[in-house]
């Protein structure tokens, strides 16, 4: 029998972001979604979170040298590639993070590509549970935002970072360019929440016109997880050497599928659990 070598060429993407028990957000969502698209899947978790579709019972945060140590051994043993940043639960960890990123980045060869964060801004639980404070929103804006390659909000996300709602696909063209200009990085702006189509609204800074990812709502699924799954298949894109358009188109057509391909249980107290189905061998885009 042929000795088996393994696959050397893999690319490798780095989540930091909570543990999520149920697994269908989180740091096991996007490892889910790296091992579909096809890269190498590592994690820096950054708190241990209680919770089911829609309900969060509990948050325990790592504390932020073991995050950042986790950071920095990740970026010493593998060629990191793309980088996504999900719950980051405090103005703590998000400054840990950025020193141990901007040290990595100061550390690499000469000429090699910085992968820059995709930021998912986890501020507000799909139940509508607040997850960050306004120390920890400001920290993001101050520090994370400005090392960004994309920053990734939903519309309650898009609403505290402007301070007024935002509800509707004009509202959200606008919030993309002034988020994205008030930043200087790339911006998109997830529609999973607005009435009819899920649209998301992309907005980078040398584009003159944004770019919009339409797609048909799935009706009857209540679950968790779209963003993280989102923002971690865009970076498992960017990793795979996508342009960022390519990417979100990607993300967009994965989630998605994994929406309309939901798994579901029947709860012994009665009622449903739904979760995302990442489970596409290999997937490379097709619907």
């Amino acid at each position: 029998m042929q000795e088996f070598t393994g696959q050397r060429e893999i690319r490798v993407a780095l989540t930091i972001a909570g543990s999520d028990n149920s697994a269908g957000a989180g740091a096991q969502a996007d490892l889910k979604t790296f091992t579909a698209i096809g890269v190498y899947g590592l994690t820096a978790i950054t708190c241990v979170v209680a919770e089911v579709p829609g309900k969060v019972r509990a948050i325990v945060p790592v504390p932020p040298e073991i995050v950042a140590e986790q950071i920095r051994l990740c970026f010493e043993a593998y060629p990191v590639a793309a980088v996504k940043t999900g719950m980051l639960h405090s103005r703590a960890t998000i400054e840990a993070v950025c020193d141990a990123l901007e040290a990595a980045w100061r550390k690499a060869p000469s000429g090699a590509p910085r992968p820059a964060p995709v930021v998912d801004p986890v501020m507000v639980a799909t139940s509508g549970a607040p997850l960050l404070d306004a120390a920890g929103i400001a920290a993001y804006c101050s520090r994370l935002f400005p090392l960004a390659s994309l920053v990734t909000p939903n519309l309650d996300e898009a609403s505290v970072l402007l301070g007024r709602k935002v509800s509707t696909l004009k509202e959200m063209r606008q919030a993309a360019w002034e988020l994205c200009q008030r930043f200087g990085t790339s911006f998109l702006l997830k529609g999973g929440h607005l009435i009819g189509e899920a649209v998301d609204v992309l907005a980078m800074p040398e584009e003159a016109a944004s770019w919009e990812f339409p797609a048909p709502r799935v009706p009857g699924v209540t679950t968790h997880g779209t963003g993280c799954t989102a923002s971690a298949a865009i970076a498992a894109g960017l990793a795979d050497g996508l342009s960022l358009p390519d990417a979100v188109a990607l993300a967009k057509a994965f989630v998605t599928r994994a929406i309309a391909g939901h798994y579901r249980w029947k709860r012994p107290g009665g009622g449903e659990t739904h979760a995302l189905n990442h489970s596409v061998p290999r997937w490379t885009g097709a619907m």
